[in-house]
């Protein structure tokens, strides 16, 4: 297919985008995507009408992104304008130290979590990531509402106790330590 419609094709796309180099790499891509369409198994009646639909919708994607990036390159900024968006930082969050910081935040939790004893661990777990409630888990687990609480706020001041460690707050003086205003990250 390639030998036999190529030049027919490289020529058709000159014309269309007056640049042989482009319209080369375009060829080239109208080629690929073909190939990449037989290859998952998709039954391609006429390869050469679908060569050059591809062509042609690639060369419609070349306009567009001339015309656009014409139109930018002639605008006149204006005193109200922004600063242009590659100048301007990213995200805090994309940020490599602070997904690093995240990643061993979340690992650290998780850690936590696995630490606790098996009926404490269900008890959170069913609590936090299925949003029971503690007569629900309760039920489920066979015991009481109140031993549910008990649980959970000992699975909660573990959490709470690794998340002060990530923040480097020191462990207060007594054991327990009222929290019953704090939320878990």
């Amino acid at each position: 297919m390639f030998e036999r419609y190529y030049r027919e094709l490289l020529n058709f796309l000159s014309r269309s985008v007056h640049d042989r180099d482009t319209a080369a790499d375009l060829a080239q891509e109208s080629y690929a995507r073909v190939l990449a369409a037989q290859q998952t198994g998709q039954a391609v009646q006429d390869p050469r009408a679908l060569l050059y639909r591809t062509a042609r919708n690639l060369v419609i994607d070349q306009h567009r992104r001339s015309s656009i990036r014409a139109e930018l390159e002639t605008a006149p900024p204006s005193a109200g304008d922004e600063p242009a968006v590659e100048h301007l930082p990213g995200p805090r969050s994309l940020e490599p130290e602070t997904i690093l910081a995240s990643r061993e935040g979340l690992a650290a939790l998780v850690a936590t979590i696995d630490q606790l004893p098996p009926r404490c661990r269900e008890a959170f777990m069913l609590y936090k990531f299925d949003g029971l409630s503690y007569a629900q888990i309760a039920e489920q687990m066979g015991i009481s509402p109140r031993t549910v609480e008990m649980q959970l706020q000992i699975a909660m001041q573990a959490c709470w106790r690794c998340q002060d460690r990530l923040e480097g707050v020191a462990p207060p003086a007594t054991h327990r330590r009222p929290r019953s205003k704090r939320a878990l990250p």
